[in-house]
């Protein structure tokens, strides 16, 4: 099952320890409680309900998630990238665990979100069109074998990232972009009857700015949510915190 993966590569960072410690928070949370258009245009009785004010409002955090994904001065930028990548690929592992049940052939067979179909790629090349737990099961198989490879992201001190690192980090973002679109267009509903679009909005909103904070992916591959980014990264108007006496 996608969700048992479990991840023992991550490469800790030296510092920019409040980054993953709030994604570690989320994490604890949620344990308690390339694409191509088909050509098809979406049903007219189809609504994104992820774009309703009253749950883009609602978020685990009120602060400014840019200053979390800012490479700390002393890291090295490859350290920070691998640290990032392997943390968010568990998050959206766990989330997309928690509606699982609900992704099944019958309910989900192709791979879609909005009016884009996703294909998988296999190493060789060959174009596949499967279900979506197929294509995410093939998502968490494939990140898991490379954030546990030595020779990709080494965890041991004087080891070299390949040349080809960047490139990697930005095959892998692509996938988990896949994924959250996934849940948010086929299964948000359940995503808000369980309570987790909170942190479902606060693992998009931070994943889209560590993104677009080191270009790790082109804007037209990410174009499809583009309403969803701009309600969740635009700032939320301060509260008024009353305090009684």
């Amino acid at each position: 099952m996608v969700g048992d993966h479990s991840i023992t590569g991550e490469r800790p960072p030296k510092s920019g320890l409040s980054c993953k410690m709030v994604l570690q928070a989320v994490g604890k949370v949620l344990r308690k409680g390339k694409g191509k258009p088909n050509g098809k245009k979406p049903p007219t009785e189809e609504k994104k309900h992820y774009l309703d004010a009253e749950y883009t409002k609602v978020r685990v955090v009120d602060f400014e998630l840019k200053e979390l994904v800012v490479l700390p001065r002393e890291i090295d930028l490859n350290e920070w990238l691998a640290s990032n990548t392997t943390t968010f690929f568990n998050l959206i592992n766990l989330q997309y665990s928690t509606i699982s049940e609900f992704c099944t052939g019958d309910t989900c067979p192709a791979m879609s979100a909005y009016s884009t179909t996703y294909f998988w790629y296999d190493e060789k090349g060959k174009k596949t069109k499967c279900t979506a737990p197929q294509y995410v099961d093939f998502v968490m198989s494939s990140v898991q074998k490379l954030v546990t490879d030595e020779d990709i992201f080494p965890t041991k001190y004087g080891k070299e990232f390949p040349n080809t690192f960047d490139s990697l980090v930005k095959k892998i973002c692509r996938y988990l972009f896949h994924v959250l679109a996934h849940i948010y267009w086929s299964h948000y509903k359940e995503t808000v009857a369980m309570d987790l679009h909170g942190h479902l909005n606060t693992l998009y909103t931070h994943f889209i700015v560590f993104i677009r904070e080191f270009n790790l992916m082109d804007p037209k591959e990410t174009s499809i949510m583009d309403d969803l980014t701009e309600a969740l990264c635009t700032p939320l108007p301060p509260q008024n915190h009353v305090t009684e006496r």
